[in-house]
């Protein structure tokens, strides 16, 4: 490699910026009558994949409470998360202008307590409830289908007496 690549590499470097962060939810029920594990996956509004609520940083809101806001507006979800993250997921975000930057995407389990039948972004987005399996071969993130595949385990995250998910794959 010449000067002028090395150079270009270097610069390349020196401006690369840490991987913007996002909060979302895995949002999850069992089935009444047969306890089965249910997730939500939901579509993006610009490109209809499948994905998990997700959004930026709010001030003054710990992620926990950002993953339980997005469900909320994106999907009508009502519940709670889980404060220790899930796990992680990586994606290129895609920026107004066609940039595309890093994404790191801290995860919570959220155990859903009631589904709105009114919430901010309804109609723009189509949700749908599936098994874990499902939802990894749904989305597209390598992690996040990782992510979903470890949710599901062998029977699915489970509370102790507190409520607190003891599944964890940070």
């Amino acid at each position: 490699m010449g000067i002028i690549g090395r150079i270009t590499s270097n610069l390349k470097l020196m401006l690369q910026r840490p991987p913007r962060q996002q909060f979302a939810a895995i949002c999850y029920r069992r089935k009444k009558k047969t306890g089965e594990l249910e997730v939500l996956v939901i579509t993006s509004r610009d490109t209809g994949r499948w994905v998990i609520p997700k959004g930026w940083h709010m001030p003054g809101k710990q992620p926990h409470a950002i993953a339980e806001q997005e469900a909320y507006e994106e999907a009508g979800i009502k519940g709670k998360a889980g404060r220790a993250p899930f796990g992680y997921y990586s994606y290129m975000k895609r920026m107004r202008g066609g940039h595309q930057v890093l994404t790191r995407v801290q995860v919570h389990a959220l155990e859903v307590k009631t589904l709105l039948k009114e919430f901010p972004e309804k109609g723009t987005r189509r949700l749908e409830w599936v098994s874990c399996e499902e939802a990894a071969i749904r989305v597209d993130e390598p992690e996040l289908k990782a992510l979903f595949l470890a949710f599901s385990g062998q029977a699915g995250p489970q509370s102790d007496t507190s409520g607190k998910i003891t599944a964890n794959v940070a």
